[in-house]
Order: structure tokens, then C-alpha cells, then sequence
């Protein structure tokens, strides 16, 4: 399947292949950028067949010994969701984040470059320079994904990667929230844990539909798990005990250093884990 990279006009590289989607944006000198693209496409260029010969493995629930994955984005994956595998979890849970990462970590040598990040259909990883920050935008539903809100990240502090997932995004979820977005030491495991802490957000409610995952994808690795297909209006007691079931995840990561902080949403409310540097409106 054949690849396309593309400078946008404002200077952020685009890649794509398949389903992988990918915007990168640079700040640094004309070289630097210039490398950093090459490096970008260099890295992502035969990835997506490289990932798919190992599809078989990476698409199992996790047990008691982790698959011989070859290549680095799938160990990666492995790496990523292994904390989690205790429930049922597979490393598709972190592939999204696991891209961004490799890719990232591929420019992030390039000397001169400032900031970089990779912005994997709202999964990303992010390079900074030492004494450099960088402002990333939340949403609060990834069925609108209008930025409603900003993080602050600077190079002293941990975060390098932020993922979000909910039922209304492109991959299934088991869970009812509009969006949880996690902040990170690394992309992969900001997407494994936004993964299981939405699946958490979750209640019993006749306005919640569900639908086996299988019938909606064949190849899902959720196989005949339900995920959530539709919510409708909920009263304020079921939210909040939604929100609460995955704030107590989130909790529980954070205090295993699994995480750094998580924002969670239903609707118009929201829970927040942890203490980002968030600035809404």
C-alpha cells in the first residue's frame, strides 16, 4: 500500500498510510526541520507492512508471557499494555501511541530542533528541547473534537505523551465517555491507559446500546466483547457514577506511576486526575 508525506502549508508534515493518519509539527531551525522530516518519513515509510506480519500476535489477550514481537513499534505496544494485562487487554490498546512514539523518537536526535510533536490521530508524542514547552489542545468530545481547553507541558516535567479515547472515537470502547485523555511519560502508555480507564467510565443503563465488536469489525481484537455503540441521555446519578468508577482507575494509575494525569468526561461533566497544567475556555 503506498505511503504519502506531504509539508502542509504551514510547514507540519503529513503522513499517511492505511489508517494510519499522522500530522507532525516542528519548531526549531530550517535544517533541524528539514532533517526531522526526513528522519519522519524515513521511520514511517514500510512500517504499516512491517506491523502487519505481526498482527497475528498482536491481536491476542495478554497472559502470563509476553509475545516475541519483532518489531520496535510492537514491542512497544507490548511494553505499553503489559501493566494492564491482569484484565483483558491486547496491545492493539497502544498501537495508535506506539506510532506517534516511534516516529518521534526519530527526529528527536536532530540537533537545532526546539519542539516536535506527533500527532497520531489524537494520539501524540512530543519531543522537547531542554527550557522549552509546548501547548496542546484538549477536547471534551471526540464526536465535535473542538479543542476546549489547553495543557501546558515543559521540558523539566515527565509528560511526553497524551492520548484520549471514548466510545465516539475510531477505535472501540467498552466504556460511555465522550473522551479521556491521559497524560503520560510516553504515548504508548498514555494510549494503553486512556484505553482501560475509558472502559472503566462506564454504568448500566437501558440508554446505553452496546453490539459485540466482531459483528462491527471482523477482525476487532475485542472479538465477541461488547463495546458501545450508541449513548443516550443519562440522569445526573448515572454520570456521576460513571465518572467515578473511572476516576477510580485513574486514581489507581496514577498512584502506580502509570500515569501522570487524566481528564475525564460524560456529556458536561468532567472529572480531572492527577494535577495537569490545564487552562480551559
Amino acid at each position: 500500500m503506498a505511503h504519502s508525506a506531504i509539508v502542509l502549508p504551514d510547514g507540519r508534515l503529513h503522513l499517511q498510510e492505511g489508517p494510519i493518519d499522522i500530522v507532525i509539527g516542528l519548531d526549531g531551525t530550517r535544517a533541524a526541520r528539514a532533517e526531522a522530516r526526513e528522519r519522519a518519513t524515513a521511520a514511517f515509510t514500510g512500517l504499516l507492512a512491517a506491523l502487519a506480519t505481526e498482527l497475528p500476535l498482536l491481536r491476542q489477550p495478554l497472559d502470563v508471557v509476553p509475545p516475541a514481537c519483532a518489531h520496535p513499534v510492537a514491542r512497544r505496544m507490548v511494553a505499553a499494555t503489559w501493566p494492564f494485562r491482569r484484565g483483558f487487554i491486547t496491545p492493539m490498546a497502544a498501537v495508535a501511541g506506539a506510532v506517534a512514539e516511534h516516529v518521534c523518537a526519530a527526529l528527536a536526535e536532530v540537533p537545532g530542533l526546539a519542539t516536535a510533536y506527533v500527532n497520531n490521530g489524537g494520539d501524540i508524542a512530543l519531543h522537547l528541547a531542554p527550557g522549552q514547552r509546548l501547548h496542546v489542545g484538549l477536547v471534551r468530545s471526540l464526536a465535535h473534537a473542538a479543542p476546549e481547553g489547553l495543557v501546558r507541558v515543559r521540558a523539566e516535567e515527565a509528560v511526553r505523551g497524551i492520548a484520549t479515547s471514548g466510545w465516539p472515537g475510531r477505535s472501540f470502547s467498552r466504556g460511555i465517555a465522550d473522551a479521556v485523555t491521559v497524560l503520560a511519560s510516553s504515548a504508548a502508555a498514555a494510549d494503553a491507559a486512556a484505553t482501560v480507564i475509558g472502559n472503566a467510565v462506564d454504568v448500566d443503563h437501558p440508554a446505553v446500546r452496546r453490539a459485540p465488536a466482531r459483528s462491527l469489525d471482523p477482525d476487532s481484537d475485542l472479538g465477541d466483547l461488547l463495546v458501545t455503540i450508541g449513548v443516550g441521555a443519562l440522569p445526573a446519578a448515572a454520570v456521576a457514577a460513571a465518572l467515578e468508577a473511572g476516576a477510580v482507575v485513574a486514581e489507581t494509575l496514577l498512584s502506580q506511576g502509570l500515569i501522570l494525569a487524566a481528564l475525564l468526561a460524560v456529556g458536561d461533566a468532567m472529572r480531572v486526575v492527577g494535577t495537569p497544567h490545564l487552562r480551559h475556555g
